[in-house]
This record gives structure tokens, sequence and C-alpha cells, in this order.
């Protein structure tokens, strides 16, 4: 899971919003200005019959600072991204 979902800086975020776009899934913000210090990220490649799936998670960041729900606050009523 990323922990970007329950990071303070989710929604200005160049780390994560790659990581939407990605997923292909809508921005938090279209000009994200915050450049996160050491992010890890993790890329599961699952090759299906006719293509490849590929799924990112930040799994580790020195500029994280916890803010339980952040995600989930911008985007209420939406299912939290796992």
């Amino acid at each position: 899971m990323c922990i970007c979902v329950n990071c303070h800086y989710v929604d200005r975020c160049v780390t994560y919003h790659a990581v939407e776009t990605q997923h292909q899934q809508p921005h938090l913000t279209e000009t994200p200005h915050f450049d996160p210090t050491e992010p890890t990220i993790n890329v599961n490649i699952r090759p299906q019959q006719d293509y490849v799936e590929m799924e990112w998670d930040v799994v580790g960041c020195e500029s994280f600072l916890e803010e339980a729900g952040k995600w989930a606050k911008l985007r209420p009523g939406e299912p939290v991204p796992t």
C-alpha cells in the first residue's frame, strides 16, 4: 500500500502525482510543487495474458509527515487507493 494516502503532502507531491499518472487516476492537483526527499517506490509487474499490469506504491520517503486519513479528507466518499 502506498504510504502517501496518510501523508500531509499528498495533495502537492510531485512523486504522488507520478503515481496517480501511472495508475491513470485523477490528480489531487494538476500543479504539484512539493519535491520529496528520497521517496522509495515499489513497482510490482504482473504479466497478464495480453498486457502487463504495473502497480506503483511509495513505501518509504524521508519527507513523509503522517496525517492519518489525509487522502480520504480530500476525496470524501471515494474509496481510498490500496
